[in-house]
């Protein structure tokens, strides 16, 4: 169980804070089925997962793993879908997105850049998921090591040589 405070991962929407662990609070909802209020770094809102949920969370990576992580930016391998179709290139993606590490997203940071290098024209899908890969990525080392999440690029860019 996570505590208020606690910054975590929460499925495929980036860090969140546990804002509350409380029921609803909403006329017909359960009062005693306790909830994870949750608070997006990157957007706004808020997301309510049961305590019981099996969505997938987990601790932000520490200062070490982070670290660790951008020193080995160079060596992990591109996610490249030789597939044109953009239906089955975002279906690609959205199954690396699943594995919910931070080495998954540079993976597909990398192969999205190395397929918009290739291609004449530019995909939508491909733009959001690169953002959104970015953002997922970004605002975990952001939270780890303490920086903001705007100097990350420059911090990786840095330290690896890639960004």
């Amino acid at each position: 169980m996570y505590s208020v405070g606690e910054k975590i991962i929460y499925g495929e929407n980036g860090v969140c804070t546990v804002e509350a662990i409380a029921p609803l609070g909403m006329s017909g909802t359960a009062t005693d089925k306790l909830y994870y209020h949750l608070r997006p770094l990157i957007g706004s809102g808020m997301y309510f997962s049961p305590i019981d949920s099996n969505a997938f969370m987990r601790p932000v990576i520490t200062r070490e793993e982070a670290e660790a992580l951008i020193d080995s930016i160079p060596s992990i391998e591109p996610a490249v879908c030789m597939d044109s179709r953009f239906n089955h290139v975002d279906a690609f993606y959205k199954e690396i997105f699943k594995l919910h590490t931070p080495e998954a997203l540079v993976s597909i940071i990398k192969g999205l850049k190395l397929r918009a290098m290739e291609k004449k024209t530019k995909s939508s899908k491909a733009e959001s998921s690169m953002k959104r890969a970015k953002e997922m990525l970004y605002g975990e080392i952001s939270v780890a090591l303490g920086i903001a999440y705007n100097e990350v690029e420059k911090y990786i860019l840095e330290r690896s040589g890639e960004a």
